[in-house]
């Protein structure tokens, strides 16, 4: 027979060993982190939005079974090393990336914590991943390599200017795919009659020596290689072009929705929306080496009429035709 003293005895002791198991699991509960490092957007971005509803269909809701922890650089590479560390700091269990740059050094900055790309223009060629099909270590998403969209871009432009002959791209030589870029609309432009000159831009101070050098040479259009820095300073950047009264051609349709001319390029807010899918993965157990880099399947033409009759160009009804968005 059992002492009633030691039951009691016994029964405590096993509420005081259920106690810190309950605390265990209410830690163990609480939910997935996941750390977004913006360069080139903002929280309150069309691309961001898309990524949140994104993960409201594979099942969650912000605030309630997840912790998103913004972070933007305001297109400021020296402050993205911190904007890591600090996520890194509070163990976020992925982190999502906007730019080349970022998950460059988000991967140097840890071989564990799971990186998804949603807008890295070459992933294979930036080393960040093995190939697409076998990222290997600790990066997977989306690449934004797209170079069948050059010559397509440059033509663009000479159907909204036949008389076109010379050009001006704009290129930043610290990132680390623009070089590529360069080199391959180098390749492109006497296919297409066009004599191109290349501003190379580290800084938005030194947009007025581009356009300095545009009135100098007779550029007659402008082509703009995709970059963070380039689209935080855009105010000045399109200012600039609506004084010098030039087209402008760009990789994603945030630019002509800014005010510039037009672009032609992938979805951006598919591309946020696909980013989700692979967050949702991750935290559902899967390894990012085991999932293959997806390319762009949408892609669209934007065009601002209202910039075109500013600029005084009448657009052809071929080109206008062919645009998936145009705004008035």
């Amino acid at each position: 027979m059992v002492d009633p003293n030691r039951r009691v005895f016994i029964t405590l002791l096993g509420g005081a060993t259920i106690a810190p198991l309950s605390a265990q699991a209410q830690q163990a509960a609480s939910p997935p982190r996941i750390g977004v490092l913006l360069v080139g957007l903002s929280p309150e971005s069309k691309a961001a939005k898309q990524f949140r509803l994104g993960l409201r269909d594979a099942g969650f809701s912000e605030g309630h079974d997840i912790v998103i922890e913004w972070r933007s650089a305001n297109g400021d590479y020296d402050r993205v090393p911190t904007l890591v560390a600090d996520l890194l700091q509070r163990k976020v269990d992925v982190i999502v990336e906007d730019s080349t740059v970022g998950t460059e050094v988000t991967k140097r900055a840890t071989s564990k914590t799971p990186i998804v790309m949603a807008l890295v223009l070459d992933p294979v060629g930036s080393g960040l991943v093995k190939s697409l099909a076998h990222p290997g270590e600790n990066v997977t998403g989306l690449s934004m390599m797209a170079t069948e969209l050059y010559p397509k871009r440059l033509q663009l432009l000479k159907e909204v200017k036949p008389q076109l002959a010379r050009t001006t791209v704009l290129w930043n030589p610290d990132h680390p795919f623009h070089a590529t870029a360069a080199d391959e609309l180098r390749r492109i432009g006497p296919s297409l009659s066009i004599e191109l000159t290349f501003a190379g831009v580290r800084t938005p101070e030194q947009f007025d020596t581009v356009f300095s050098d545009i009135t100098r040479t007779n550029a007659q259009a402008l082509y703009v290689v995709e970059d963070p820095i380039f689209f935080a300073h855009r105010t000045a950047l399109l200012t600039l072009t609506s004084a010098a009264r030039i087209p402008t051609i760009h990789e994603l349709a945030r630019w002509p929705e800014a005010g510039a001319l037009m672009s032609y390029g992938p979805d951006l807010s598919d591309l946020f929306r696909r980013a989700a899918v692979y967050v949702s993965r991750i935290l559902k157990g899967a390894k990012p080496a085991d999932l293959p880099v997806e390319q762009p399947t949408k892609f669209e033409l934007v065009i601002n009429l209202k910039t075109a009759k500013t600029l005084g160009l009448e657009l052809p009804s071929t080109v206008l035709a062919l645009a998936d968005d145009v705004i008035e």
